[in-house]
């Protein structure tokens, strides 16, 4: 009798004869009553998180000890979640101070869509809306700001307001200048992988393996941020659910997250009422609205923890609080 067991490491496969083997050579595995055990931090497809720690400017974040819940704020008229709903200056600064009584740990504001088939967004647009935000919050909110944006100039303004990271869905390929304002105001930055541009990424072609594109996009991202000089300590990766990827290719790197957390960078995931969620709670042609995603949500924000992430990025933030303080708990015992 063999037994075949199928992990993470390096994607292979491991074949032991059962149950005379006692170690398998090179890959550090034990057979005892009829379990595997390793001392590579796997169990299953769950992987225990190696801690990182994020300067900023005020403070320092220790990642990897419980999963960080980062609040989303769009002060735009056309985000696909909550659009307009927080486009006036009041309802943002109340929407994010609700998420911090909540439990959120960070508030990521924006102020440009960034959702399949949006439009550019000029900067001075992008100002108008989230400095008045930014401003009426300095002072009230105890959590870190994050500011979500591709441009340089925003992401300056944004950082003499207080914002003390950077969340940029291009992965500092939009705006040659960001990688140097990041680095000058020392604060740590979001990379995102994206296939293609916010007009076009989900009219494809996409990705014929999206692991290893998302895994080479990723290290070309980190690679831009060094030759920026900015601290490798300082960037945290996110694949990018929804950001030039089919339907099944989201559930891929869901279930895969693990892969991609031997990249050595603390990872964000950001599934949030997302329309491949939709599609499945309904169907391509009619799928489940935004606001009745949450519960799908839920499953996939369980499971990326449970696949290494240290951040997730979430609307729902009392709810998704619950899950990951269960899944953490779920986690700690692998």
């Amino acid at each position: 009798m063999r037994i075949r067991v199928r992990g993470w490491i390096a994607g292979q496969v491991i074949t032991s004869p059962f149950p005379s083997s006692k170690t398998i050579a090179g890959h550090d595995c034990v057979i005892r009553n009829f379990h595997w055990w390793t001392r590579l931090n796997y169990t299953g497809t769950m992987i225990r998180r190696r801690k990182f720690r994020l300067r900023l400017p005020s403070r320092t974040l220790v990642l990897g000890e419980r999963t960080l819940i980062m609040g989303v704020v769009n002060v735009t008229p056309d985000s696909f979640s909550d659009g307009g709903q927080c486009l006036d200056t009041q309802d943002a600064v109340e929407r994010a101070l609700r998420m911090e009584a909540e439990g959120a740990d960070i508030v990521d504001i924006g102020g440009e869509s960034t959702r399949p088939g949006s439009a550019h967004v000029s900067m001075e647009e992008e100002l108008a809306r989230v400095m008045p935000v930014l401003e009426a919050l300095r002072g009230k909110l105890r959590i870190p700001i994050s500011i979500d944006t591709r441009k340089a100039g925003v992401a300056r303004a944004a950082a003499r307001a207080g914002a003390e990271i950077v969340n940029d869905v291009s992965a500092l390929q939009f705006d040659a200048e960001l990688g140097e304002v990041v680095r000058r105001a020392r604060v740590p930055i979001v990379l995102m992988h994206m296939r293609g541009g916010p007009a076009t990424m989900q009219k494809g072609p996409f990705a014929r393996n999206v692991i290893r594109d998302v895994s080479a996009g990723l290290r070309a991202a980190a690679a831009r941020a060094r030759r920026a000089g900015i601290a490798r300590s300082q960037v945290v990766l996110d694949p990018g659910i929804g950001f030039g990827k089919n339907y099944h290719q989201n559930f891929k790197l869901l279930a895969c997250l693990p892969r991609l957390a031997t990249l050595g960078y603390p990872l964000l995931m950001g599934t949030s009422r997302k329309a491949f969620l939709g599609t499945a709670l309904g169907s391509a042609a009619s799928p489940a609205p935004p606001e009745e995603r949450i519960w799908g949500t839920a499953a996939t924000v369980a499971s990326a923890i449970l696949g290494g992430a240290h951040i997730v990025r979430v609307h729902d933030v009392k709810e998704m609080v619950q899950v990951a303080r269960v899944a953490d708990l779920i986690a700690s015992e692998a």
